[in-house]
């Protein structure tokens, strides 16, 4: 038989490569290989070396080149964003990696989960008399009792009674189910205890051990020092544990209750006082539990695996963590979008009413929290909005109609204590966003249209570039992800996009119009645009960014898994995953760790160190009122200080025309003073000239302070 000549081998190969090109997998290869030429048709080993390289190239021509290429473009891209050295030719970069993604959808190499919607469940459009008449009555009269703006226990008992009487009045109880046996009751009685952990169970537990290293680790010393809105709240949470109970504080253009009754609780149960850790637990807190809802909300709008990136990249975040650490009330404003957000869009895919209730009840709830949290009200009338204009509503709109009503009652009913508040101090209660929003303390620098419009473009690009000028809550001017969390962001934000382009299912455009939405109370700081971006206001988007990053990167695995069919392509999306997992961890880690904790002590009076001079000496040889810190323009809030030193109820503030009037005092003297503060300091000298003059020395560079110390009986000569 005539042996195949090189000619007819390349002829083969040739055509085993456009056979595998043309049909995507090996399942034509044994036909194929039917039709060699008899020599190797013979020759078990050649054909098993064909069929050998015939998979490999296989694999090698099912790897999702394009997508992998945009990932790698778009990393280096976001990477010339970072300070110092940033560079704006990182936007070249971008446009290529999203012209590679869109070819890569385009190839099939990448294909974005499509939604399934569950059969909708038909409402009765029914409600219980009985709780309809319970919860209007007491919602009545719970709005009356609420007039004089506290809280008291009528009141109180009033409230509960209508939001139990709604809920009384639209629950739909799920089916009645048989009892099954408790197989955890006969677990405990077993002699022998055996628990199996799947390897998922262990994947989440490390998750979980890293995330709360990120979130608890050097919590006192990150940040180290408060800042003057620490001690408008401290002061809130001392007339709690004082007696009082408002509904609204007004002290500092006025704040809603939430954060000083939970950090009032933190005081008593951990015995932490009135202190800066006391705040740093409950917002901390808050955090961690926006978390289970984040998961939730992006399983909802996806899969499980698209909730846990969300939460992994979450977890360790700059951004989330900067915002719970610093203690105001900033985290509460994720925490409640994400459950309203979850239990929305489960009510419109599976009309649900309870869904809707659940949603009205966190709504409600959120806006006791932290002011921005305003817009979400607008945000879920957005969702309705867009679900009514899609086909996923036809045969659901009445009913859509119904459960935004129920929805609204609900929220409605959690939120009256404030309703009562904002109808009698609608001035009060509205100050703080007038201010931001009009012309109230100042007017407007251009057209208010001209300004949005920048603000606008300015919010948008903090995750890529700048994150705006507020040390308290961020390292001014850099961007607001860490460059891999940045990547995903804005490759799952195309990635959405084209499926809603191909879909045109509501949640797609929903999604990418939330975040936008979540951060129009930093966007619409019309009067003050240099407040714009700031990460406190538009950490509503948290919920959304995220969910959008885990979707970018579900979407690359499932490119490589199903690519190469094999645990190999499983293996290689994992490894991606981990590899961009790292790499934001450990940038997030030197962001929180270092950097944020440096810029920060550096922006930051250093009240904690003067504090424990002024405990020092009261505890030894002085007494409270006989401690001063010598006022001087911009340096430090002295309330802090008296907080700082145990004494929430003292401000040891003294202006430079009273140095005299403390001769009355026979005690010894202490008299803080700012280095610079020359005259009051040879006021003092003249004053007490047996008083002994010492420099603090700082642990941070040019936070040093001058100590006046005056012994007891010295009068002036």
């Amino acid at each position: 038989m005539e042996e195949p000549s090189v000619l007819d081998y390349l002829k083969d190969r040739l055509s085993l490569r456009r056979l595998i090109h043309r049909t995507g997998t090996l399942g034509e290869l044994s036909t194929w290989t039917t039709g060699l030429p008899p020599a190797i048709d013979q020759d078990q080993d050649n054909q098993a070396e064909v069929a050998s390289k015939a998979k490999s190239i296989s694999q090698a021509s099912r790897l999702p080149w394009l997508a992998l290429g945009a990932l790698f473009f778009a990393l280096i891209a976001q990477r010339s964003f970072e300070p110092p050295s940033r560079s704006a030719a990182g936007i070249v970069g971008y446009l290529l990696a999203g012209l590679m993604l869109v070819g890569a959808i385009w190839k099939r190499q990448v294909r974005v989960s499509a939604h399934v919607d569950a059969s909708p469940v038909q409402d009765p459009f029914t409600a219980r008399k009985s709780g309809l008449l319970t919860g209007l009555i007491a919602s009545i009269l719970t709005f009356l009792a609420f007039g004089g703006g506290n809280f008291t226990s009528l009141n109180l008992t009033l409230w509960v009674v209508a939001i139990f009487g709604f809920l009384w009045a639209f629950w739909i109880p799920k089916p009645q189910t048989p009892p099954q046996r408790n197989g955890y009751f006969d677990w405990l009685k077993s002699s022998q205890w055996q628990v199996a952990l799947p390897r998922e169970g262990i994947l989440i537990l490390a998750i979980a051990a890293v995330i709360l290293y990120f979130r608890l680790s050097l919590l006192s010393q990150v940040p180290p020092e408060m800042v003057s809105d620490h001690a408008e709240k401290l002061l809130d949470v001392w007339d709690v544990l004082q007696g009082q109970t408002p509904v609204f504080f007004p002290r500092n253009t006025g704040r809603e209750a939430m954060q000083m009754y939970l950090t009032a609780g933190i005081a008593l149960l951990f015995g932490t006082g009135i202190s800066f850790p006391s705040l740093k637990i409950g917002m901390v807190l808050a955090g961690l539990l926006t978390l289970p809802f984040l998961y939730l909300a992006g399983s909802e709008l996806g899969n499980r695996r698209i909730g846990v990136i969300a939460v992994m990249f979450a977890g360790v975040a700059y951004w989330p963590n900067v915002i719970s650490r610093i203690a105001l009330r900033f985290a509460l404003y994720p925490l409640f979008v994400a459950p309203a957000l979850y239990f929305l869009l489960r009510g419109l895919r599976t009309s649900n009413r309870n869904d809707f209730i659940l949603t009205g009840i966190f709504l409600g709830l959120g806006l006791h929290g932290y002011s921005p949290y305003r817009i979400v009200p607008l945000v879920v009338v957005v969702a309705f909005g867009l679900f009514l204009l899609h086909r996923q509503s036809w045969g659901q709109r009445s009913q859509a109609a119904f459960h935004l009503l129920v929805l609204s009652v609900v929220t409605l009913v959690v939120f009256l204590p404030l309703l009562r508040y904002m109808v009698d101090n609608s001035h009060m209660f509205l100050y703080r966003s007038m201010t931001r929003m009009g012309s109230l303390e100042k007017p407007l620098e251009a057209p208010a249209g001209q300004i949005f419009a920048n603000n606008l473009l300015k919010a948008l690009a903090m995750f890529a570039w700048d994150d705006g000028e507020v040390w308290v809550v961020s390292i001014p001017h850099r961007p607001a992800l860490s460059v891999a969390s940045a990547v995903l962001f804005h490759l799952g934000a195309l990635l959405v996009l084209v499926r809603y382009i191909q879909k045109r299912h509501w949640v797609d455009i929903f999604l990418l119009l939330s975040v936008p939405l979540l951060m129009l109370p930093s966007i619409l700081s019309l009067a003050y645009p240099a407040e714009n971006p700031i990460l406190n206001r538009t950490s509503g988007a948290i919920v959304p960014v995220f969910i959008i990053s885990g979707i970018a990167l579900d979407s690359l695995m499932t490119a490589l898994e199903s690519g190469l069919e094999s645990q190999w392509g499983k293996r290689l999306g994992w490894l991606l995953c981990g590899l961009l997992f790292i790499g934001a961890a450990v940038q997030d880690h030197d962001l929180v760790f270092r950097q944020y904790r440096d810029q920060y002590a550096l922006s930051a009076w250093n009240y904690s160190e003067m504090g424990e001079v002024l405990c020092n000496f009261t505890q030894s040889i002085g007494t409270p009122g006989s401690a001063w810190v010598v006022a001087y323009p911009y340096w430090v809030d002295t309330r802090l200080v008296g907080i700082e030193a145990g004494y929430v109820d003292l401000n040891p503030v003294i202006l430079p025309t009273q140095l005299a009037d403390t001769q009355t005092n026979p005690g010894a003297k202490l008299f803080l003073l700012y280095p610079q503060d020359s005259e009051s300091l040879e006021a003092l000298k003249k004053l007490y000239p047996s008083g002994v003059m010492k420099e603090y020395t700082s642990k941070v560079p040019e936070k040093n302070f001058w100590m006046y110390f005056v012994p007891p009986n010295t009068a002036v000569e």
